[in-house]
């Protein structure tokens, strides 16, 4: 794995001790919207799954590999992101952060990170589309903590200072979809200018 297993654990981190960051702003604001039909509990709930799901699949190693990258979990997994479950889950999720959110995300993060700097990304476990290498699977939770810690700052009015290293692994991801959708067009003439996205476009 050598350097880019580094670079991804280091993106994972770094986004991780934003989204903590960010997470101890909002105060009193919990019950505030956030985004969609979740308030700010519940879209900080949904955020905090992309520690938990690290933690529970690790504990369920696999024994192939059935998802090569996360280009490929994520468009394994798009009816299950499309589906009602989703919203129902971050709300679950909100609730469970219990009476201090801010201190159970802080702790969540500082457990499962301290697990991943213990691993070398060659470790197998079992997600959700099926048998992954934690190295494919973590940039897809490092993708998570990016988006959302961004729509929390966007909830709370604050600065969406996004991190170097998370930044380049989530546009890269970005990127990387759009190619493999052949929706590569549109994202190269917005991104230079030459126009805005079309409605609804989205490369999840």
């Amino acid at each position: 794995m050598g350097v880019r297993w580094e670079e991804s654990r280091q993106a994972f981190t770094d986004a991780a001790d934003w989204f903590v960051r960010t997470v101890g702003r909002v105060g009193e604001r919990w019950g505030e919207p956030g985004l969609g039909e979740w308030d700010v509990r519940a879209l900080v709930g949904h955020t905090s799954r992309s520690f938990l799901t690290v933690e529970a699949y690790l504990e369920r190693p696999a024994e192939v590999v059935e998802i090569a990258s996360a280009v490929a979990y994520y468009r394994a997994t798009r009816a299950i992101a499309a589906g009602p479950g989703v919203a129902e889950r971050g709300r679950e999720a909100g609730t469970a952060l219990g009476d201090d959110p801010a201190s159970a995300v802080a702790e969540i993060a500082a457990r499962v990170c301290a697990l991943v700097r213990g691993r070398d990304g060659t470790e197998m476990l079992t997600s959700v589309a099926g048998g992954m290498r934690l190295a494919d699977y973590l940039p897809t939770r490092t993708f998570e903590l990016t988006v959302h810690t961004t729509d929390l700052a966007v909830a709370l009015g604050e600065p969406a200072d996004v991190p170097a290293s998370a930044a380049r692994q989530a546009l890269g991801l970005v990127t990387a979809l759009a190619v493999e959708d052949g929706a590569a067009a549109p994202l190269l003439l917005a991104a230079t200018g030459r126009g805005g996205l079309p409605p609804g476009f989205s490369v999840l």
